[in-house]
């Protein structure tokens, strides 16, 4: 997955982010930004895992969406 491309279209991508990790504030998607490392950040936070599961879940909603999009 192409992270430039998700940040170029956060708006929309966002939803899909959303759909995800739901518990994840409109505040928290609108700081993230589209930038990879501060949605992992948040994912650790409001889900109280680790940074290296965060990553984890990360990488597995990005072979996902590749999936869908190919």
């Amino acid at each position: 997955m192409n992270w430039n491309m998700a940040k170029g279209h956060w708006t929309q991508f966002k939803g899909k982010v959303k759909a995800r990790w739901g518990e994840l504030t409109d505040d928290e998607l609108e700081t993230v930004a589209g930038e990879r490392d501060e949605l992992v950040g948040c994912i650790q936070e409001r889900y109280g895992v680790t940074r290296t599961a965060a990553e984890g879940q990360l990488v597995e909603f990005e072979r996902k969406v590749s999936r869908v999009h190919h």
